[in-house]
Protein backbone atom coordinates (compact mmCIF):
# COMPACT_ATOMS: atom_id res chain seq x y z
CA UNK A 1 0.00 0.00 0.00
CA UNK A 2 0.85 3.65 -0.99
CA UNK A 3 1.04 6.27 1.68
CA UNK A 4 -1.66 8.49 -0.16
CA UNK A 5 -3.70 4.77 0.04
CA UNK A 6 -3.30 4.44 4.00
CA UNK A 7 -4.40 7.31 4.72
CA UNK A 8 -7.51 7.18 2.39
CA UNK A 9 -8.53 3.83 4.00
CA UNK A 10 -7.66 5.74 7.54
CA UNK A 11 -9.97 8.36 6.68
CA UNK A 12 -12.54 6.24 5.01
CA UNK A 13 -12.73 3.63 8.39
CA UNK A 14 -12.93 6.79 10.27
CA UNK A 15 -15.88 7.90 8.59
CA UNK A 16 -18.02 5.05 8.92
CA UNK A 17 -17.04 4.39 12.45
CA UNK A 18 -18.84 7.93 12.54
CA UNK A 19 -21.76 6.48 10.69
CA UNK A 20 -22.16 3.72 12.40
CA UNK A 21 -22.32 5.95 15.91
CA UNK A 22 -24.85 8.64 13.66
CA UNK A 23 -27.17 5.83 12.87
CA UNK A 24 -26.87 4.29 16.59
CA UNK A 25 -27.98 8.14 17.84
CA UNK A 26 -31.32 7.80 15.31
CA UNK A 27 -32.47 4.72 17.30
CA UNK A 28 -32.15 6.27 21.26
CA UNK A 29 -35.85 7.54 22.19
CA UNK A 30 -35.42 11.09 23.37
CA UNK A 31 -38.95 11.44 25.12
CA UNK A 32 -40.28 13.03 20.59
CA UNK A 33 -41.48 11.05 18.32
CA UNK A 34 -39.20 10.91 15.39
CA UNK A 35 -39.18 8.05 12.41
CA UNK A 36 -35.78 6.73 13.40
CA UNK A 37 -36.88 4.96 16.19
CA UNK A 38 -38.66 2.00 14.15
CA UNK A 39 -36.71 2.38 11.07
CA UNK A 40 -34.30 -0.53 11.91
CA UNK A 41 -36.95 -2.44 13.15
CA UNK A 42 -36.82 -5.88 11.41
CA UNK A 43 -40.12 -7.42 11.12
CA UNK A 44 -40.92 -11.28 9.81
CA UNK A 45 -41.66 -10.72 6.31
CA UNK A 46 -42.04 -13.90 4.24
CA UNK A 47 -39.75 -15.52 6.08
CA UNK A 48 -36.99 -12.77 6.47
CA UNK A 49 -35.89 -10.09 8.34
CA UNK A 50 -36.98 -6.73 6.78
CA UNK A 51 -36.62 -3.23 7.99
CA UNK A 52 -39.69 -1.94 9.23
CA UNK A 53 -38.56 1.24 6.58
CA UNK A 54 -38.93 -1.06 3.48
CA UNK A 55 -41.98 -2.33 4.25
CA UNK A 56 -44.46 0.88 5.35
CA UNK A 57 -44.28 4.62 5.60
CA UNK A 58 -43.59 6.08 8.96
CA UNK A 59 -45.00 9.59 10.18
CA UNK A 60 -45.45 11.62 12.89
CA UNK A 61 -48.15 13.77 12.94
CA UNK A 62 -47.74 15.13 16.04
CA UNK A 63 -44.51 15.12 18.50
CA UNK A 64 -45.72 12.33 20.62
CA UNK A 65 -46.57 9.78 18.27
CA UNK A 66 -46.03 7.93 15.00
CA UNK A 67 -48.31 6.30 12.60
CA UNK A 68 -47.33 3.61 10.75
CA UNK A 69 -48.97 2.65 7.08
CA UNK A 70 -47.69 -0.49 6.03
CA UNK A 71 -47.97 -0.93 1.93
CA UNK A 72 -49.04 -4.70 2.79
CA UNK A 73 -51.75 -4.45 4.97
CA UNK A 74 -51.44 -8.02 6.14
CA UNK A 75 -48.39 -7.40 7.42
CA UNK A 76 -50.45 -5.59 10.34
CA UNK A 77 -50.07 -8.32 12.53
CA UNK A 78 -46.45 -8.86 12.14
CA UNK A 79 -45.15 -5.65 12.29
CA UNK A 80 -47.13 -5.43 15.71
CA UNK A 81 -45.53 -8.36 17.11
CA UNK A 82 -42.24 -7.01 15.84
CA UNK A 83 -42.77 -3.61 17.74
CA UNK A 84 -43.98 -5.66 21.12
CA UNK A 85 -41.05 -8.02 21.22
CA UNK A 86 -38.67 -5.45 20.74
CA UNK A 87 -37.10 -3.40 23.56
CA UNK A 88 -38.80 0.25 22.43
CA UNK A 89 -41.21 -0.04 25.79
CA UNK A 90 -44.21 1.28 23.30
CA UNK A 91 -47.53 -0.37 23.28
CA UNK A 92 -48.82 -0.36 19.56
CA UNK A 93 -52.36 0.47 19.06
CA UNK A 94 -53.90 -1.71 15.73
CA UNK A 95 -56.81 0.06 13.90
CA UNK A 96 -56.89 -2.45 10.96
CA UNK A 97 -55.44 -0.05 8.72
CA UNK A 98 -52.55 1.72 10.48
CA UNK A 99 -50.65 1.32 13.98
CA UNK A 100 -50.48 3.96 16.46
CA UNK A 101 -47.35 4.12 18.57
CA UNK A 102 -47.87 6.85 21.41
CA UNK A 103 -44.36 8.08 22.95
CA UNK A 104 -43.91 8.44 26.13
CA UNK A 105 -42.74 11.27 28.13
CA UNK A 106 -39.30 10.52 29.88
CA UNK A 107 -38.70 11.35 33.41
CA UNK A 108 -35.49 12.82 34.65
CA UNK A 109 -34.23 10.08 36.03
CA UNK A 110 -34.62 8.03 32.33
CA UNK A 111 -33.07 11.33 30.60
CA UNK A 112 -29.84 10.58 32.50
CA UNK A 113 -29.53 6.97 32.34
CA UNK A 114 -29.84 7.51 28.37
CA UNK A 115 -26.96 10.33 28.80
CA UNK A 116 -24.77 7.71 30.46
CA UNK A 117 -25.44 5.16 27.80
CA UNK A 118 -24.82 8.27 25.25
CA UNK A 119 -21.36 8.81 26.59
CA UNK A 120 -20.72 5.04 26.88
CA UNK A 121 -21.50 4.83 23.25
CA UNK A 122 -19.70 7.96 22.07
CA UNK A 123 -16.25 6.50 23.75
CA UNK A 124 -16.95 3.54 21.84
CA UNK A 125 -16.80 5.38 18.58
CA UNK A 126 -13.97 7.51 19.85
CA UNK A 127 -12.11 4.28 20.83
CA UNK A 128 -12.80 2.53 17.13
CA UNK A 129 -11.33 5.41 15.55
CA UNK A 130 -7.98 4.94 17.99
CA UNK A 131 -8.06 1.54 16.92
CA UNK A 132 -8.32 2.70 13.23
CA UNK A 133 -5.32 5.06 13.91
CA UNK A 134 -3.28 2.49 15.47
CA UNK A 135 -3.68 0.31 11.90
CA UNK A 136 -2.96 2.86 9.81
CA UNK A 137 0.37 3.99 11.73
CA UNK A 138 1.30 0.47 11.72
CA UNK A 139 1.09 0.06 7.93
CA UNK A 140 3.04 3.37 7.98
CA UNK A 141 5.89 1.50 9.69
CA UNK A 142 5.50 -1.19 7.84
CA UNK A 143 5.89 0.75 4.80
CA UNK A 144 9.07 2.68 6.03
CA UNK A 145 10.87 -0.64 6.92
CA UNK A 146 10.32 -1.88 2.97
CA UNK A 147 11.60 1.07 1.77
CA UNK A 148 8.49 3.00 0.54
CA UNK A 149 8.52 5.81 2.63
CA UNK A 150 11.35 8.10 4.41
CA UNK A 151 11.63 8.40 7.99
CA UNK A 152 10.93 11.72 7.79
CA UNK A 153 7.85 10.97 5.46
CA UNK A 154 6.98 8.54 8.01
CA UNK A 155 6.72 11.39 10.83
CA UNK A 156 4.31 13.91 8.77
CA UNK A 157 2.27 10.71 7.48
CA UNK A 158 1.62 9.99 11.46
CA UNK A 159 0.96 13.66 12.17
CA UNK A 160 -1.67 13.26 9.16
CA UNK A 161 -2.99 10.31 10.80
CA UNK A 162 -3.38 12.08 14.34
CA UNK A 163 -4.77 15.08 12.50
CA UNK A 164 -7.63 13.09 10.90
CA UNK A 165 -8.19 11.14 14.22
CA UNK A 166 -8.75 14.26 15.71
CA UNK A 167 -10.87 15.35 13.26
CA UNK A 168 -13.21 12.85 13.63
CA UNK A 169 -12.87 12.83 17.60
CA UNK A 170 -14.70 15.99 17.12
CA UNK A 171 -17.31 15.03 14.82
CA UNK A 172 -17.91 12.19 18.09
CA UNK A 173 -18.84 14.89 20.53
CA UNK A 174 -20.35 17.10 18.45
CA UNK A 175 -23.19 14.42 17.48
CA UNK A 176 -22.96 13.43 20.88
CA UNK A 177 -23.39 17.08 22.55
CA UNK A 178 -26.23 17.85 19.99
CA UNK A 179 -27.79 14.43 20.83
CA UNK A 180 -27.60 15.17 24.63
CA UNK A 181 -28.83 18.09 24.40
CA UNK A 182 -31.48 17.04 22.73
CA UNK A 183 -32.56 14.36 25.35
CA UNK A 184 -32.33 16.74 28.40
CA UNK A 185 -34.61 19.47 26.51
CA UNK A 186 -37.17 17.10 25.15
Amino acid sequence: MTADEILMDVEERMEKAVNVYREELRGLRTGRATPGLVDSLRVEYYGSPTPLKAMATISTPDPQSLVIKPFDPAMLKEIEKAIRSSDLGMAPNNDGKIIRLVVPTMSGEQRKKLVTVLKKSAEAAKVACRNIRRDGNKHLETAEKEGEITEDELEKLKEQVQTLLKQYEDKIVELEDKKTKEIMEA
